[in-house]
């Protein structure tokens, strides 16, 4: 049996063990079956779990995902215990039995071996598994930490989840305006002030807060992907571009981001910020409140800089939605 609650959603083909478990408000997305999770492996509340066809997402048996961790298309090996806040980019490559901090952050194509204890952001290997650890690995599955050979579970639902849109709301008279060719999955809520454009998509869980403090603008093409808070202060606006994607995971504050700009996941812009067209904003990245930068910036740190410039016009994301 598998378990997945309620709030949660696994969207397209999935393959998940026997007793594996998807907690309150988790999404798991596999583009073109490319997602596996292991026999009792979890994936505890608000976390994103996404596959892609040049990423896979497999992981290993009796492996715990702690509270909002995002993973894109990694491969993460059986009895894993995962920090809450852990972010996993595209390609990396965890071993058997290994520990992550909370709030670690393991870059794109990172390969970290077996019995290995994580942190930072960039993660980096801070010792090898004491037998302390390991007996608290054990500790923390009753005891039992044998790998029994994979029972497959298909999970196979439509990638729009269901023809029910998400939740709008009226707030002080303002009600959300949506493009009727944008689409906004069935657990994303919207409310107060808000404008989205033709051909934007938001995804499952993001909470938009428009209250009467707006506006909050959304152009054209957008993608707000899982469990992203969009939200802003008082006498503040927000606005995002035409042809801007906004990861899994991100916290968008009152800003202006430029057109085809990518905020890549666990990123954090600050209110009364403004970012020019064509910027990166790297994973796990903090633009702090009043920032500003020009066309093509790549941003990245905490608080982020300039780190170069983009040579050409960002293309969207491989995690990014195909419907």
């Amino acid at each position: 049996m598998v378990r997945i609650d309620d709030s949660a959603r696994v969207i397209g083909k999935a393959r998940l063990g026997k007793g594996s478990y998807i907690a309150q408000g988790t999404i798991v997305r596999s583009e073109n079956d490319s997602v596996i999770l292991g026999n009792k492996t979890w994936a505890l509340e608000n976390s994103v779990l996404i596959g892609t066809e040049a990423y896979p997402l497999k992981v290993g048996s009796k492996t715990v995902f702690g509270h909002k961790c995002i993973v894109v298309g990694a491969e993460i090996g059986d009895l894993c215990e995962i920090g809450n806040g852990t972010t996993f980019l595209p390609g990396s490559k965890i071993g058997n039995m290994c520990i992550f901090g909370e709030g670690t952050l393991i870059p794109k194509g990172v390969e970290i071996p077996d019995e290995s204890i994580v942190l930072g952001r960039p993660g980096r290997i801070i010792r090898k598994l004491t037998d302390d650890d390991r007996s608290m690995i054990r500790r923390m599955r009753g005891g039992d930490i044998y790998i029994s050979p994979f029972e497959e579970n298909i999970v196979d639902n439509d990638s729009k989840e269901s023809e029910i849109m998400g939740k709008l709301y009226t707030v002080n008279g303002k009600y959300p305006q949506v493009s009727d060719s944008a689409y906004i999955f069935d657990t994303a809520e919207i409310n107060g002030d808000v404008k989205i454009g033709d051909g934007s998509i938001i995804s499952s869980g993001v909470r938009i807060i428009g209250n009467t403090h707006g506006p909050v603008i959304i152009g054209d093409n957008v993608q707000i992907l899982e469990n992203t808070v969009l939200h802003l202060l008082p006498d503040n606006q927000l606005i995002i571009e035409d042809d801007v994607t906004i990861g899994p995971g991100c916290i968008i504050h009152g800003t202006t981001i430029g057109r085809a700009s990518v905020v890549e996941s666990g990123a954090i812009v600050c209110d009364y910020s403004k970012l020019g067209a064509n910027t990166l904003v790297k994973s796990g990245s903090l633009v702090k409140q009043r920032s500003e930068f020009g066309d093509n910036e790549i941003l990245e740190g905490f608080p982020a800089k300039s780190i170069g410039k983009n040579e050409s016009e960002l293309k969207r994301p491989d995690w990014a939605i195909k419907l």
